[in-house]
């Protein structure tokens, strides 16, 4: 399993890149949302172009969060089945995990991939700005090559699945250790 080591190591990168991005997104779309206060505060008119521009940094953001969600185990889950379930079946339960979430984004690469090559649409934020529509596109087939990037982390990623007792002990433990002393 020593090769999964690097793959590992790019995908832990490749999440820290994403959050890097997402903040960058949300700073961005916060600059041009003050700027069109100022502009209105300033002048009484209104920037045409301030709403067109900020939405489009809104697929960036919804698509790159689910790839950190999923690389932090705060996807969407039905932890309280799982819990019940003995431990030989909680480890099949989060290998079919595995196997929907690479299947959903294999899927999702494939046809992001035609959806970001099709695209032909020029957004026109104003008469100067424009911006082509594959700027919003490419974040689908990025996206999911980061899922997919994300997969050899393995059950690490569900691990809230599996270690969640563990956790909840040694959280006891600890404030049973804070009592005595």
């Amino acid at each position: 399993m020593s090769f999964l080591q690097p793959l590992r190591r790019l995908s832990d990168y490749v999440n820290q890149l994403a959050i890097v991005t997402c903040v960058a997104c949300v700073l961005a779309m916060l600059g041009i949302s003050f700027t069109a206060f100022a502009y209105k505060l300033a002048t009484g008119a209104s920037l045409s172009w301030t709403y067109s521009l900020a939405r489009l940094f809104l697929p960036w953001i919804g698509f790159l969060s689910m790839t950190i969600s999923l690389r932090y185990g705060e996807h969407v889950a039905m932890t309280l089945l799982v819990r019940s379930l003995p431990r030989w079946m909680t480890v099949i339960a989060a290998g079919f995990s595995l196997l929907a979430i690479g299947s959903f984004g294999a899927l999702l690469l494939w046809y992001g991939w035609d959806y970001f090559q099709g695209t032909r649409q020029v957004y026109m934020v104003s008469d100067q700005i424009r911006i082509h529509g594959k700027f919003t596109a490419f974040v689908v087939p990025l996206s999911r090559a980061i899922i997919l990037l994300h997969l050899v982390q393995g059950f690490a990623l569900l691990e809230h699945f599996i270690n969640d007792e563990t956790a909840i002990d040694e959280l006891i433990e600890m404030a049973d250790a804070e009592e005595r002393s």
